[in-house]
């Protein structure tokens, strides 16, 4: 059996997806296909890496060198069509820690910022810790599938907006946006001077038929106000070792990122983490071509069964492991939704609601396990509501 089809026990790995239930969802008797790491071991190139360098026992301070860079640098044209310059990378624990930082340098007290909803759920608080005013740009569904109301963003940009946290792919309604959407966001944004923070950290999981343009790539001028946030962890599945990087182009927004990075004390990356980094990068390319096909039989497969046994809606989607999943059909308030699936159904997932009011009656499942995993989490639900 490969890597995609084994089922491998998490329990007791202080796994915060396995481990957690209790404390999550009250009850150890549950299917977890919430939070968003993979039940899939690495690629075997990043396992030996660290084996190999474990062996060696001494873990001091480690340097980020142009080796993990030109991996990084030749991963983002090979696979996104971008040439980025080496000086460009800053390099930080994880993506929302390098969006807080740049909430911090570029916006100030009471700054709006824009977000897309429904949307990731730290982008709340990423504005809110600091005291910014979210503005919201709610996502429209039309035809099973989402849009953007462009009539709306602009409107929202007029009202002062300094910042506009780009969601890219979008996560949790899977949306893996058009070169014209990119295009047209990005020239308003230009036109009302707002600043870009592209959270891109689902950037290599789209579905084998689709492409993940990085928005900074289109042009200069849009790279020059856009903050890229990327990471090999939703890739790898590395997100334990805390690996992301910036990519910002404009030298002076570049340095003052890296004083805020450099105030809060991150100034390097843990030993494991750049090598799995470089590792992933150097190795990886084959390992997420089949894990994206995996992940489109997977998408397929749930939105097969449940379109066909229950009044469930999977939202038709572009990429990422993350299903959204319209359960209004069941009639419940979404504390009840969450109830039902906890109580009846067995499986833990997360709640539309949590991603703002428009998620309100959806549930997003995590559908990256070996299907063993996954039959057993969506006969769960299949019987649940036909009971």
């Amino acid at each position: 059996m490969g890597i995609f089809d084994t089922v491998y026990k998490r329990e007791n790995t202080r796994s915060v997806k396995w481990d957690m239930l209790d404390a999550v969802f009250q009850s150890k008797d549950v299917l977890p296909m919430w939070v968003a790491d993979m039940d899939f071991k690495a690629p075997e190139a990043v396992n030996d890496a660290i084996i190999n360098r474990a062996k060696h026992g001494i873990y001091g301070y480690t340097v980020i060198d142009d080796l993990v860079k030109d991996a990084i640098a030749n991963w983002i044209y090979n696979h996104h069509d971008w040439s980025i310059n080496k000086e460009w990378l800053s390099f930080s624990p994880g993506v929302v820690t390098s969006l807080h930082m740049a909430v911090q340098a570029f916006t100030a007290t009471n700054d709006k910022i824009l977000i897309q909803t429904p949307v990731y759920t730290p982008f709340y608080s990423v504005i809110e810790k600091h005291d910014r005013q979210v503005i919201k740009n709610p996502l429209v569904r039309k035809d099973n599938y989402y849009h953007i109301d462009f009539e709306d963003f602009e409107e929202k940009l007029k009202q002062g907006v300094k910042a506009f946290i780009l969601c890219s792919p979008h996560n949790p309604v899977g949306r893996v946006w058009t070169k014209e959407e990119l295009l047209e966001m990005a020239r308003l944004c230009l036109q009302y001077d707002v600043m870009i923070f592209s959270d891109e950290i689902h950037a290599d999981l789209t579905y084998p038929n689709q492409h993940h343009i990085p928005i900074a790539s289109l042009s200069e001028e849009i790279a020059d106000k856009t903050i890229t946030c990327m990471a090999p962890s939703k890739t790898f599945n590395l997100a334990g070792l805390q690996a992301s990087y910036v990519i910002t182009s404009n030298k002076s927004k570049r340095n003052n990122l890296n004083d805020h990075l450099g105030k809060q004390g991150h100034h390097m990356l843990n030993t494991m983490a750049t090598t799995a980094m470089e590792a992933a990068y150097e190795h990886g390319e084959e390992w997420l071509e089949e894990l994206k096909h995996v992940l489109l039989e997977n998408r397929n497969y749930v939105s097969e069964q449940l379109q066909k046994y229950t009044n469930l809606n999977v939202v038709d989607s572009d990429g990422t492991y993350l299903l959204w999943i319209d359960c209004s059909a069941l009639g419940l308030n979404d504390k009840e939704l969450k109830k039902f699936m906890i109580e009846k159904a067995k499986v833990g997932l997360n709640t539309g609601i949590e991603y703002g009011e428009e998620g309100s009656g959806f549930m997003r499942m995590n559908i990256a396990c070996p299907k063993p995993l996954l039959k057993e989490g969506v006969k769960r639900i299949i019987e649940a509501v036909n009971r």
